[in-house]
Formats: C-alpha cells, structure tokens, sequence
C-alpha cells in the first residue's frame, strides 16, 4: 500500500509541475511586434531548440541589465536589499509586475524597508517592460540560464515597435 501511495504523490507533484510549465508556453505571437504571448494572452518567451531565444527575451536580458540589475542583482538573483525577481515571479503574474514596475513598491521583505522606485514615466523602461517580463518570466521558470543569453537574429518589427514608443 505504501508503493501506490508514493507512486500517485509522484504522478500528482508531475502532473502539477507540467502544469505549471504549461502555463508560459508561446501559443500566438503578436504580427505587429513579434512578441509571443501565451494562453491567457501574457507576454512569454520562446527558446528554440538550440537554445537560443526569442528577440524579446533576448533584448528583455539587455534591458534589465541596464535598468534592473543595479539593485536586483545580476539575472535577477536579488540583492542585500532588493528581492531576488526569480523567486518573485513565482508568486504573482504579469499584471502585478506591470504594476509595481510602474508605481514602485515599499518593499516590507527587508529590515530596512526599501523602496523601489516607480518606473512608469521611464520610457527606457516602460517601452521594453514586456521584454523584461518575458526575460524574468524564463529565469523564473528555469529555461534560460544565468548570464548573457545567445544572441537570436535582428527582428525588425520589434525594434520598430520600440523605437515608435521611444519617439524616433
């Protein structure tokens, strides 16, 4: 009795894992921007099977390194004073990240109740945001590794898209 015990807590901790996963897979991507989005519409990530990732996700990795990393640490593994994103994306969804992105937050996780600043009138932010998600979203979930992802080829659509909300 015990085998069938562990043998259905196993089967139920891979079924839940599976659809954990599954919740992030690139179903559709956007004609005008090229950005995947998954079943309930958020943005996602797309690694090909050579490992290299989507445009977004890749440039999502550029913009966080330029923005983000300074407090959250490098491929958003945290900071004595800022939480380690990774772990973060675990517990919320795309529209509370959009959220405290753009309003800042008291972060009450740290001793000396930090603040991180609202972004949302940073257009080196706010333009490129989905990119960041998408490139946190695949650190969180464990599909793409720590450092500087493999460069994918130039996509023109999204540069358009960036450089329209940027003003040029």
């Amino acid at each position: 009795m015990p085998l069938r015990k562990l043998t259905l807590a196993v089967a139920m901790v891979l079924c839940a894992s599976t659809a954990l996963a599954a919740d992030h897979v690139a179903v559709e991507q956007d004609e005008d921007t090229h950005l995947w989005r998954d079943a309930d519409g958020n943005p996602t990530y797309k690694i090909g099977e050579d490992g290299i990732p989507d445009y977004h996700t890749y440039i999502g990795y550029k913009r966080y390194t330029a923005n983000c990393m300074p407090c959250h640490g490098p491929d958003g593994e945290g900071s004595t004073f800022a939480p380690k994103l990774t772990d973060s994306l675990k517990g919320f969804g795309y529209d509370h990240f959009l959220d405290v992105v753009s309003s800042g937050q008291q972060n009450v996780w740290h001793p000396n109740n930090s603040v991180m600043p609202a972004w949302g009138t940073d257009l080196n932010v706010m333009c490129y945001v989905d990119d960041i998600y998408v490139y946190l979203r695949a650190r969180a979930d464990g599909n793409l590794g720590r450092g500087e992802p493999k460069r994918p080829p130039n996509d023109k659509a999204a540069k358009e898209a960036a450089y329209s909300c940027l003003g040029f």
